[in-house]
């Protein structure tokens, strides 16, 4: 029975997404592990920030862009420009954030991230040549321009907005809670917030598009 397209390309746009590699592998379950792996800096940042402190996380998130990009490079024998993007997002604003001890420099890499992506979608609409994501996702899926450039707006959006988002989180929201709560309400929107958010719009953008779908002869055996 062959593969429902929608399924495969909401798939890969959420690997996309989530900077992983561009491809759906099958069976289900090495899409988990995968996906896990991808979710490796989160977790680890995560519980390092539970045990420890701001600080003490921020290290490990940085170590760990560093294996896993590593992996990746010597896994797939290239390197995706996503991932060298957080890599040097966070190498610089996490360092920051360790010798300066100031946690204002980690607040802000997420949104330095997304508005990094907004501006490469950006600047791919007015060049010649397949715009950011028919880039990376048009060895799988072919669809109209119009729907391409569709998508394409509603992604360079959805990582500005989410971008504006992580400051308020971070710098305004609860203004009366001790700073210790208003790091951890800020550790919590990053890891579970933007996470859900971004694997709903995932599937919800591909799903507004799906009708303009057609899988590639390749990826239809």
């Amino acid at each position: 029975m062959p593969e429902n397209p929608t399924r495969r390309v909401v798939c890969d746009i959420v690997c996309e997404s989530l900077q992983c590699d561009n491809t759906c592998p099958d069976p289900d379950p090495v899409l988990s592990m995968k996906l896990l792996f991808d979710f490796f800096p989160l977790i680890l940042f995560f519980a390092a920030f539970k045990f420890f402190d701001i600080f003490v996380a921020t290290g490990v998130a940085i170590v760990a862009t560093l294996i896993q990009v590593g992996w990746y490079r010597w896994r797939h024998h290239r390197t995706e420009p996503a991932h060298l993007i957080t890599l040097a997002i966070i190498s610089v604003m996490g360092g920051l954030t360790i010798y300066l001890h100031d946690d204002t420099f980690i607040k802000w890499k997420p949104t330095l991230i997304y508005w990094a992506f907004t501006i490469a979608i950006a600047v791919s609409l007015f060049t010649r040549g397949r715009n950011a994501l028919e880039f990376l996702m048009g060895g799988h899926i072919a669809m109209p321009e119009h729907a391409w450039r569709k998508l394409n707006i509603s992604w360079a959006v959805f990582f500005l907005l989410t971008g504006v988002l992580n400051l308020y989180v971070a710098f305004y929201y609860a203004p009366n809670e001790d700073p210790a709560t208003r790091q951890e309400l800020w550790v919590n929107f990053k890891v579970f917030g933007m996470t859900i958010m971004m694997l709903v719009f995932s599937i919800g953008s591909m799903m507004a598009v799906s009708k303009h779908i057609e899988m590639k002869e390749e990826d239809k055996k």
